[in-house]
């Protein structure tokens, strides 16, 4: 159960309200290249404004170096949206004091405006307490709907929620709802499938996961230190050395907890990273020296998918490989279809990697939930706190 307020628990009507959201997208050419973040923050704008509210939405996008680095404006998110949301949308350039003071102070029922990215100003990064009074006094309801960074302390998302009341959007609601749904209450079996380059970064998350899912598959660049921790050879392969031991501790108790924890039988390799690289198909036994381990063999791909078609509950985060280049694309291409053709399974995808898998694949509309938060959502499996999240009003029972 979310255990925060919503937009639903509040009357916004008349109200200035600062909406937290994340449309820190991909832009090509002066437009934006992927509206998916922007397409999620839809129903909670659109409910807003149609309940009269006036909205003021704020964002990040990417690293500015500071306000001269016109390359990171969220101009083309707001033209994005307006074409959206089927209406126009200001979008004030100007300092926060000044012009998006005169631009809230001008608002009527139901009208929407855009801040410039908040990271022009480096006080959002810093949660500086003054950055964050100025945002907060721009309205009088606070609304977190960017689950992709409650998992940061910046002043947008932690900073501003102590000066304002402050309530979650529903796509943030609906993120932890999913995330938290297939810890506590997974339909079984439940598959787990992790990939990506690093062991470090999903150690947490591979902790809480072996014990709760009944199998939990294991590809990517992360999946050689497991190599390693069982003695194998790894050839010229990401591992982490550091990291062995703790994946040989994730292999006891994986067993111990009744987990089937499935590491790959056979690899992709080649002697570089390559579009026209050279390709051999190799036992986990037999990586030679002066190769590179670069996505699950055809085999692991038949075993995984033979794991998530008996599924009822798949949670997966993390590339078998490099898929952005064709010699490395067929072990995540299965999984991902392999996930989206169990209709029967309530499948959550933990964003990033996955989800432009999902989506170069032709099949993102064919899984129950795409997370918009990678990070977010990794340190929400884990049991870690998000400021973000924490900040919010809680609901009263």
């Amino acid at each position: 159960m979310f255990n925060k307020k919503t937009i639903k628990d509040v009357d916004v009507a008349g109200l200035k309200v600062l909406v937290r959201v994340d449309f820190n997208v991909p832009l090509a050419d002066g437009a934006v290249a992927d509206d998916t973040r922007i397409r999620a923050a839809l129903p909670t704008i659109r409910y807003l404004i149609d309940h009269n509210a006036r909205v003021i939405l704020c964002s990040h996008l990417g690293r500015p170096k500071g306000p001269e680095d016109t390359q990171y404006s969220l101009r083309p998110a707001c033209r994005a949206l307006s074409r959206l949301i089927g209406r126009n949308v200001v979008f004030v350039d100007g300092p926060l004091a000044t012009d998006a003071r005169e631009a809230a102070e001008r608002m009527v029922d139901g009208e929407l405006i855009m801040l410039e990215n908040l990271r022009f100003n480096p006080g959002e990064k810093a949660n500086d307490l003054d950055f964050a009074r100025e945002l907060a006094s721009l309205a009088e309801l606070y609304v977190n709907d960017a689950f992709g960074t409650a998992h940061r302390a910046h002043a947008s998302t932690a900073g501003v929620p102590e000066h304002l009341p402050a309530v979650s959007g529903l796509l943030l609601a609906r993120e932890v709802e999913m995330l938290t749904e297939i810890l506590t209450a997974p339909e079984k079996p439940f598959v787990a499938i992790l990939g990506g380059a690093k062991v470090s970064e999903k150690i947490g998350v591979i902790t809480r996961l072996v014990e709760t899912c009944d199998a939990l598959l294991i590809g990517g660049g992360m999946a050689f230190t497991f190599v390693a921790a069982k003695g194998y050879p790894t050839g010229d392969s990401i591992v982490e050395p550091e990291w062995i031991d703790a994946a040989r501790h994730m292999l006891d108790a994986a067993r111990e907890a009744g987990c089937d924890l499935i590491l790959p039988i056979d690899f992709v390799v080649a002697a570089e990273v390559a579009e026209d690289a050279t390709t051999f198909i190799v036992g986990r036994e037999e990586i030679p020296d002066d190769m590179k381990g670069l996505d699950i063999g055809p085999a692991t791909a038949e075993l995984f998918k033979t794991e998530i078609e008996r599924a009822r509950t798949v949670y997966w985060n993390g590339p078998m490989g490099v898929f952005e280049l064709a010699p490395f694309e067929a072990g995540t291409r299965t999984v991902a279809e392999s996930v989206a053709q169990n209709t029967r399974a309530i499948s959550v995808i933990g964003g990033g990697d996955s989800a432009a898998a999902l989506k170069k694949f032709g099949l993102e509309g064919r899984v129950t939930f795409v997370s918009t938060g990678g990070g977010a959502s990794m340190r929400l499996l884990e049991g870690a706190s998000l400021p973000g999240l924490d900040a919010l009003d809680d609901k009263v029972v």
